[in-house]
């Protein structure tokens, strides 16, 4: 499955790229998040409880990010299993610019399931996606902004 969209924020680019990096902004702002630490090996282990559907699964997994160039993007790539229901792993690219806005975020993810979760049917996944996209750049955007006030 694939997903791209942008975001605008109303931060400087300093403060929304120091913010994407943050475990506890990011367990804030990731629906379902229950835990978020970065461990020894400089990975970000999550825990997050998840409904798609009829399914409610809690994942467990990881995320690692690579090629970072500092106030302009990195590359995530993120794996999780929920049990029984499943699993997810996938990469997305992310890019800011400056905007006379704020800040420009845009994202570029490709994703891959597996499991009970890939039975439910893409046209539900994809909405599934895209709601907890929308509702993380959301509380992202909020989380930013009030640095502003």
């Amino acid at each position: 499955m694939k997903m791209t969209g942008e975001q605008l924020l109303n931060t400087s680019l300093e403060s929304a790229w120091s913010k994407l990096f943050d475990p506890e902004v990011l367990k804030t702002c990731i629906p379902g998040c229950e835990a978020l630490e970065i461990d020894e090996n400089g990975l970000y282990q999550a825990t997050v409880v998840m409904a798609v559907g009829p399914l409610k699964a809690k994942f467990s997994g990881h995320l690692d990010i690579t090629d970072v160039v500092e106030h302009v993007g990195c590359t995530l790539h993120f794996e999780g299993a929920g049990g029984a229901a499943g699993m997810a792993k996938g990469v997305a690219a992310i890019q800011l610019a400056d905007n006379p806005d704020g800040v420009l975020l845009t994202y570029e993810a490709d994703t891959k399931i597996s499991g009970k979760l890939a039975q439910v049917g893409a046209r539900l996944i994809d909405s599934v996606a895209k709601k907890l996209a929308t509702e993380f750049f959301n509380r992202f955007e909020e989380s930013v902004a009030v640095e502003l006030k």
